[in-house]
């Protein structure tokens, strides 16, 4: 596995990689910066996600093409795989989830689903919101959500 972090206007990203996919993404605690060792990254798909957050973050990229193998139960594992298919700058609600997944009793499995995804921003977790149109809740707290969801809709 290698690691390297990345500087997003949300924060500072850790990205871990093995030889062909991503495993994880999440923002680091705190305000880390990189130090100049792992900002020179060897790995070809961790400089991929850079280059793809670059893109994504300056509003040029709209879905990202990254071989990815988050770990998590079968129902997780669909879960992550259906907020994949939300479209950029739109959301869907914790009850629509549960539906697209075949599970519409499910919502607050899918909710925990939705809020253990190891890929952050890549499997757009922040695009699930509540039904009543309100944010919901985030792994990274609200603000940040709605910092990727105005970044989406070009505010």
């Amino acid at each position: 596995m290698e690691t390297t972090y990345y500087q997003s206007p949300i924060g500072c990203l850790k990205i871990v990689a093995d030889k062909q996919t991503i495993v994880s993404l999440q923002l680091t605690e705190g305000e880390k910066r990189p130090s100049e060792s792992e900002k020179q990254v060897k790995n070809e798909i961790l400089q991929k996600a850079c280059r793809q957050l670059d893109e994504y973050f300056s509003g040029k990229r709209k879905t990202f093409d990254l071989p990815l193998t988050p770990k998590g139960t079968v129902f997780q594992t669909k879960v992550w795989a259906e907020l994949q298919r939300i479209p950029y700058g739109k959301t869907i609600s914790y009850a629509q989830l549960a539906q697209e997944v075949d599970n519409p009793k499910a919502c607050r499995a899918a909710g925990s689903a939705n809020g253990k995804n190891p890929i952050a921003i890549v499997i757009p977790c922040h695009r699930v919101i509540n039904a009543d149109g309100k944010l919901g809740g985030y792994a990274y707290g609200l603000k940040i959500k709605k910092q990727l969801l105005d970044l989406e809709n070009g505010n």
